[in-house]
């Protein structure tokens, strides 16, 4: 009796072992699209922190697609040339209000992590924040699904919220 069981499972294991290099390299990716992104304000500078991290799969596509590039982000060699590339993509889509008025954003720079690359960001002093208005518009030129996750943190309490494309902008209140 074992012996019917397990070949029929042979076979199939054997099918899709040998047929799995013939799947397309896009379909092996992720099965979503999913940005996370941090602000804190930090009282002592008057500052908000952001770092926003990204599938670097993703964040290469959408270089490539709206700079004309081949976007490596992961090659150490390419880090400086990408920088500019990632920090006009960060400053296209993110933008902070802080009680109502606009926050300029000072671009740090980026890493690697693993599967994903990590931006960061931080605002000019906005002393006195009661309400922050966040933009976020990552990724929605590349996917029609992305999801958005937001985290704000103020003196120790955070609020989280998740933007769906379209929607791009979330206040938070203090």
């Amino acid at each position: 009796m074992p012996l019917i069981i397990t070949q029929p499972l042979l076979i199939c294991y054997l099918f899709f072992s040998f047929n799995a290099a013939k799947i397309p390299e896009a379909s092996k990716r992720h099965p979503f699209h999913l940005s996370s992104t941090e602000l804190n304000y930090n009282a002592k500078e008057s500052t908000v922190e952001l770092s926003c991290r990204v599938f670097t799969d993703d964040l290469e596509a959408a270089l490539a697609k709206n700079y004309k590039i081949k976007a490596d982000l992961s090659a150490e060699s390419q880090h400086k040339t990408m920088d500019v590339f990632v920090k006009r993509y960060a400053l296209a889509n993110l933008a902070l209000m802080g009680n109502s008025k606009p926050l300029a954003l000072n671009y740090l720079g980026f890493e690697k992590d693993n599967e994903a690359v990590i931006i960061y960001l931080e605002s000019v002093q906005i002393k006195g924040l009661k309400k922050l208005e966040t933009t976020n518009s990552i990724l929605y030129d590349q996917y029609d699904d992305q999801s958005n996750i937001i985290h704000v943190t103020k003196n120790g309490k955070r609020k989280s919220s998740k933007l769906d494309y379209p929607e791009k902008k979330l206040v938070t209140e203090f």
